[in-house]
């Protein structure tokens, strides 16, 4: 997914050794979470195609989904600018929050939204 490039260019001092990591849905653009990567589970995501994060909380990898079966299909991932955060592009399978709404960040949507329901 990400170039060798890429990869050597990611700033993982500067976030003390974990990325965060924002999943957007690859098809309406909506905000689903927010979760931080290692190197361990940026490598698991790429070989895996499922988004996995490491769980601060667990204190282990965590690939979303693992339990519920609501997994985030990986699509693409992009490096920000200063190469310190993730942008995850995603196709969620169920919804994405332990609420059960598609976004951890419900009720915000954009006005453009109803174009994707389309």
């Amino acid at each position: 997914m990400l170039t060798e490039q890429q990869h050597q260019q990611l700033d993982w001092q500067k976030t003390g050794g974990m990325l965060p990591a924002i999943v957007q849905h690859a098809v309406s653009g909506e905000v689903l979470m927010l979760g931080y990567m290692n190197a361990d589970a940026l490598q698991a995501t790429e070989q895996s195609g499922q988004v996995t994060f490491y769980s601060r909380s667990k204190g282990r990898l965590w690939t979303k989904g693992e339990s519920s079966g609501n997994v985030l299909r990986l699509v693409s991932i992009h490096p920000d600018c200063d190469n310190d955060t993730l942008l995850i592009l995603a196709h969620p399978q169920g919804p994405t929050c332990h609420n059960g709404t598609s976004s951890c960040f419900h009720p915000a949507a954009s006005d453009w939204g109803f174009l994707y329901t389309l």
